[in-house]
């Protein structure tokens, strides 16, 4: 099994779809070896992830209830991952605006951003 898919039957509260598309993702970039998409990759790859994630909420809806719940928490809720994303979004969001901010290597800057 892939190391970086957690276990999502069985959680309280139960999985949400961000962790079921999570867990899509995770299994579909690990048997295409696609890790950035391309626009020859993107419509196949989000079509497989949008499948599998369709097909794992269906099953985690079928499965009798586990007895004990999953030994480790999914990445999405652990408040590490919850920073990291807050951050990058907070990144992007910057960089959509034209706004000075700092990168991990360097001081704030600014980018120069075509005007659309």
């Amino acid at each position: 099994m892939c190391r970086n898919i957690t276990t999502l039957r069985g959680l309280e509260p139960p999985a949400t779809s961000e962790e079921i598309e999570a867990a899509a993702r995770q299994y579909v970039r690990k048997v295409t070896g696609v890790q950035s998409l391309s626009d020859a990759t993107r419509e196949p790859f989000e079509d497989a992830v949008r499948q599998v994630a369709e097909i794992t909420a269906r099953l985690l809806d079928d499965l009798p209830a586990r007895r004990q719940p999953p030994t480790t928490v999914p990445p999405l809720r652990r408040a590490d991952v919850q920073a990291r994303i807050a951050a990058r979004e907070a990144h992007e969001r910057a960089h959509e605006l034209g706004l000075p901010h700092e990168h991990e290597d360097d001081e704030a800057h600014e980018h120069e951003h075509a005007s659309v």
